[in-house]
């Protein structure tokens, strides 16, 4: 009986969700989303944020989608909504744009008079993505990716390069704003009063320097990329750069903190449920990361960047391709702990500051800090 109760009432959904797509579509409403609902982040949030300040000139109605919404009542000139639920779809179909950072479900079947702007989650990639690693990628994924493509009216780039990569690689021939990246118009601002509220929300003291380590996801939910000595990494640090330092350790998503064998402590600290990476990185003074493209969004802070790579090899083996060769990247490689301190105490900033530039002219970077108003101007045009 149970059984023929949820067969009805998934039928009755259906039908409603139906309905909702002859539901007029209301202008100035915009439909965002990131990561499937799991937070307030990434571009959609410094679009909304840049809205919402700017409300005079941008009368936008804004509508979150989150799995909890009741985890995030506390944001201010925005409407929330569960995923999935019917109040989703609602607000979805009528939503006169669409922003999120990452593939919409099968659900979504864009409507006419409906304007959909995919912001993707990274400024620039190491890892390949979408048509380009096709081959490592699920078939269902790549039948949702090829699908939502041809839905998208928008995507946005951070630079010259990563609109080749859209280009070539995303299943998609249409319009294409090189504005820059909105998640790092925060990070060119370099705000000392939120830096400070972040830290004392952490439980961080405002003078002391922050090492974050952010290696990415490995196959087979591999931990041991996470064996770095941090006391020495800490005295190497104070070595190096004086000060007091704090270790903030952050696991990739797909990972659980709670299975990582370190005891916490006020020097050395989880940083896996901060729920927005970019605030992590404004209050970080060095960076320890891999393949993650964490990389390019801090290397707009001008703040050093070391990349721990013990796997380097059998991670380019059994992993998907990459689109630069590691080793000529601006920032500092090093395949053990030993040669890491090593690095650490041999940095030189001129040094590391000419390499970045350089590689942003490479790169043919679009980041003035302004995305936000430039996609937002855009919306205002629609």
């Amino acid at each position: 009986m149970s059984q023929m109760i949820q067969n009805i009432k998934a039928l009755g959904a259906r039908y409603l969700i139906q309905l909702m797509k002859w539901m007029p579509i209301k202008r100035n409403k915009v439909f965002m989303m990131s990561y499937y609902g799991k937070g307030y982040d990434c571009n959609p949030k410094y679009l909304t944020e840049y809205l919402v300040k700017h409300k005079d000139k941008y009368d936008w109605d804004i509508v979150w989608a989150f799995d909890n919404p009741q985890e995030h009542e506390n944001i201010q000139g925005i409407r929330k909504v569960r995923v999935m639920s019917l109040r989703y779809f609602y607000e979805l179909y009528t939503a006169q744009v669409i922003v999120t950072n990452f593939r919409m479900t099968k659900q979504f079947y864009k409507r006419k008079g409906q304007y959909y702007i995919q912001t993707w989650h990274s400024s620039l990639r190491l890892k390949q993505i979408e048509k380009d690693a096709e081959a490592s990628l699920p078939t269902d994924y790549v039948k949702m990716a090829q699908s939502d493509s041809k839905q998208c009216d928008l995507l946005i780039s951070g630079c010259a390069y990563s609109t080749q990569i859209f280009k070539r690689a995303f299943w998609y021939d249409g319009p294409i704003l090189e504005c820059g990246t909105p998640r790092n118009d925060y990070l060119s601002q370099q705000d000392v009063h939120q830096q400070e509220a972040i830290k004392k929300k952490i439980g961080i003291n405002p003078n002391q320097k922050v090492v974050l380590y952010a290696p990415t996801f490995r196959k087979g939910h591999d931990f041991s990329v996470y064996d770095l000595d941090y006391r020495q990494l800490r005295e190497v640090l104070t070595e190096k750069w004086g000060g007091d330092w704090v270790v903030l350790i952050r696991l990739h998503p797909h990972l659980n903190s709670d299975d990582l064998q370190i005891i916490w402590s006020e020097a050395i600290r989880d940083g896996s449920k901060w729920e927005d990476i970019q605030e992590l990185l404004a209050i970080t003074d060095v960076l320890i990361s891999d393949y993650s493209s964490l990389m390019f969004d801090f290397s707009f802070t001008k703040r050093p960047c070391f990349l721990y790579v013990p796997d380097l090899v059998s991670y380019i083996a059994n992993d998907r391709g990459l689109y630069f060769d590691i080793e000529q990247l601006p920032f500092e490689m090093a395949p053990d702990r030993e040669t890491l301190n090593e690095k650490i105490r041999r940095f030189e900033d001129k040094n590391y500051q000419d390499k970045l530039e350089s590689f942003n002219t490479q790169i043919g970077s679009f980041e003035q800090g302004d995305a936000c108003k430039q996609l937002a101007e855009h919306m205002a045009r629609l």
